[in-house]
């Protein structure tokens, strides 16, 4: 990862170190730029290598305060983005400021040493980017799992404030309590703040991909069950959706 000029940092699943679970305080609002990227199958672990290399430059930005946290997931079941990686600031500025000084820290690293810069490009050459805000979220005292579940929905723009106020009375209080029986390990709920078609993430992290599936199954026996009104308007608003499992390769904190 050299040079990123035309890639965003990006969540996704990457909002919980440190919380509780609580609902967010609408003070500590945390913004996640997310890039997922296109990749060519038999190249993707090229891009896997260049991110490893650049740990260390990335760490430093979270320990000089220009990023609050960064990761890279890896793509184990769902759509075509193959990877996902991400930063997390405390504003939608300093979520821009942050990809500014990534691009600057990275092309620095690379020096005049750059004869691999573009291998990024080369390996996953096209993306999506999204930036996100979160809405709420939990996590228990282990910190996030190794394996992220992660919804993307398809709502009404004209009701999803509405949608929100279903997860915060009736499905956070499910996965919750899922967290505190050790089914999960966080979940989270975010916001479109600036991207592509998908208005809200949910996702789910858990240690393994089988204790994940088992959450989700949980939560969706909970959330749609019979005669559960307040299920039926949430399908109403935001019914349909994309399903990814993510493998979560490196995340900072």
């Amino acid at each position: 990862m050299k040079k990123i000029s035309i890639l965003g940092i990006a969540t996704l699943g990457f909002l919980w170190a440190g919380m509780t679970l609580a609902q967010e305080d609408e003070e500590a609002t945390t913004f996640s730029y997310a890039t997922y990227l296109y990749c060519d199958t038999s190249r993707e672990s090229e891009a896997d290598e260049d991110t490893a290399a650049d740990v260390a430059v990335m760490d430093k930005l979270v320990a000089d305060g220009a990023i609050t946290g960064w990761g890279w997931l890896a793509h184990h079941t769902g759509g075509q983005w193959r990877r996902l990686r991400y930063h997390t600031a405390d504003s939608l500025e300093g979520a821009f400021d942050g990809l500014q000084a990534i691009n600057e820290a990275l092309t620095a690293a690379a020096g005049d040493d750059d004869d691999d810069s573009d291998s990024d490009g080369v390996a996953c050459p096209r993306h999506d980017d999204y930036v996100w805000q979160t809405k709420s979220s939990g996590a228990g005292d282990d910190g996030r799992g190794d394996v992220s579940f992660s919804v993307y929905f398809l709502c009404d723009i004209t009701r999803e404030g509405r949608a929100d106020e279903i997860v915060d009375e009736h499905i956070a209080p499910i996965l919750n309590k899922i967290v505190e029986d050790g089914g999960l390990n966080s979940w989270g709920w975010l916001s479109h703040s600036i991207g592509g078609k998908y208005r809200r993430l949910q996702t789910m992290t858990a240690p393994d991909v089988k204790t994940v599936l088992a959450a989700r199954a949980t939560v969706l026996a909970e959330v749609y069950a019979e005669g559960n009104e307040l299920g039926d308007e949430f399908a109403q608003i935001c019914g349909k959706h994309t399903d990814y499992l993510w493998n979560i390769v490196h995340e900072t904190p």
